[in-house]
């Protein structure tokens, strides 16, 4: 028998929001951890704000909302509130009622932005990490450390000159044309009492075109004026350089779970610098004896240094020439391990860029790039959970 196609509406609707969501659907577990590690997190957000004044939008759901952005790929603030608005399970993981209104986009990144900072993400990164059910999935003497470049929010137009006139706005529409020479020998005459016609005024293109070619442009004259915090460079001899930050991660080699992350401007000393500050965060003053692979960007006689007087084997990719990795590391067997252990860390990088959105930040500045940075580890830790516990 055929139905009827009628539409009716009801007055009264009871939907339980977890009823709806599938019994095996990977966010039910990740919302478990999530929620566990917020709670632990209770007295640090409680600091944070005062007893008086206009409620703000819950620390807990501010997260939520900001690891669900990027578990899927929301481009934008205002299409993420657009999806809560009538997407039942975004509402549920945030924990927003059916009947509950959405915030304003506007009003939710203010908010969001001043709780998400560089420490704050850190700590959830960390609450996560000390949950229960993820701590044993967790090394603590293997780990390999590797870095990336971001893309900044900045054009190369943008990268002027330090001392030099600001550039002039591309989207300027232009004031009125000067007076020519026939217009002002007659301004001693009076002036005709019909209307004139408005002149054309000539606009300029919104993007103009910028020959940069013969120009000698680095970091030292030169700095963005989008973003200064910004840095012109290149990872690899032969590749075009571009305005970016450089992201770093201490990753173990057990399960291939990001411990710690961090960004810092772009230069050739910033992987060595972030992963010797990486592993002091993560151990500090730890006198166990711990193996650190890397690739031959981190074959530096300091850093080699360093990293044995930290009590930490540094399992080293060795250059082809003048290594500092010697036959006292390469001659142990756990050395071919981190080696191949090591490479796993490419692709918390590749789910962060064509998942998480870093391909090209659209944060400035660096603090706030390092915090978008932060959390998407670890959004990308808990997107590997639900299957790491199964297993």
């Amino acid at each position: 028998m055929r139905g009827t196609d009628e539409v009716s509406g009801s007055l009264f609707s009871y939907v339980d929001l977890d009823e709806r969501v599938p019994a095996g659907h990977p966010l039910r577990k990740i919302r478990q951890i999530v929620n566990d590690a917020l709670a632990s997190l209770d007295a640090e957000f409680g600091a944070l704000y005062t007893d008086f004044g206009r409620p703000s939008i819950a620390p807990e759901r501010l997260i939520r909302a900001s690891l669900l952005q990027i578990l899927f790929s929301i481009r934008s603030e205002r299409q993420l509130m657009e999806q809560m608005d009538y997407n039942l399970l975004f509402r549920w993981f945030v924990g927003l009622g059916i009947d509950d209104a959405v915030w304003v986009p506007t009003v939710f990144s203010k908010n969001r932005d001043r709780l998400l900072t560089t420490d704050m993400s850190r700590k959830v990164m960390a609450a996560i990490l000390a949950h229960p059910e993820v701590k044993p999935l967790l090394s603590d003497e293997h780990f390999s450390v590797d870095g990336t470049l971001v893309k900044a929010w900045a054009s190369m137009k943008s990268f002027q000159p330090k001392h030099g006139a600001p550039p002039p706005h591309d989207d300027d529409p232009g004031g009125p044309p000067p007076p020519t020479d026939e217009t002002s020998a007659n301004t001693g005459q009076p002036q005709q009492t019909e209307t004139q016609p408005m002149p054309d005024t000539p606009r300029q293109t919104r993007n103009a075109e910028v020959d940069f070619r013969g120009q000698k442009r680095s970091n030292a004259t030169h700095a963005s004026v989008t973003d200064p915090d910004a840095r012109l460079y290149k990872k690899a001899p032969g590749a075009a350089a571009m305005l970016c930050f450089m992201g770093h991660t201490l990753m173990e080699n057990r399960n291939g779970l990001v411990v710690q992350a961090e960004l810092t401007h772009a230069d050739g000393h910033g992987e060595r610098k972030a992963a010797l500050e990486m592993i002091n965060r993560h151990s500090p003053g730890s006198t166990r004896r711990l193996t650190l692979g890397a690739d031959k960007g981190y074959d530096s006689a300091d850093f080699i240094a360093d990293l044995r007087r930290m009590v930490v084997t540094p399992h080293v990719a060795q250059k082809a020439r003048h290594s500092a990795i010697d036959g006292r590391t390469t001659q142990h067997p756990g050395y071919a391990l981190s080696q191949r252990r090591r490479k796993k860390i490419e692709e918390p990088f590749g789910w962060a860029k064509t998942v998480g959105g870093m391909a090209q930040t659209v944060h400035r500045g660096l603090d706030r790039v390092r915090a978008q940075f932060t959390m998407t580890m670890a959004a990308c830790n808990l997107a590997r959970l639900p299957k790491l516990l199964a297993a």
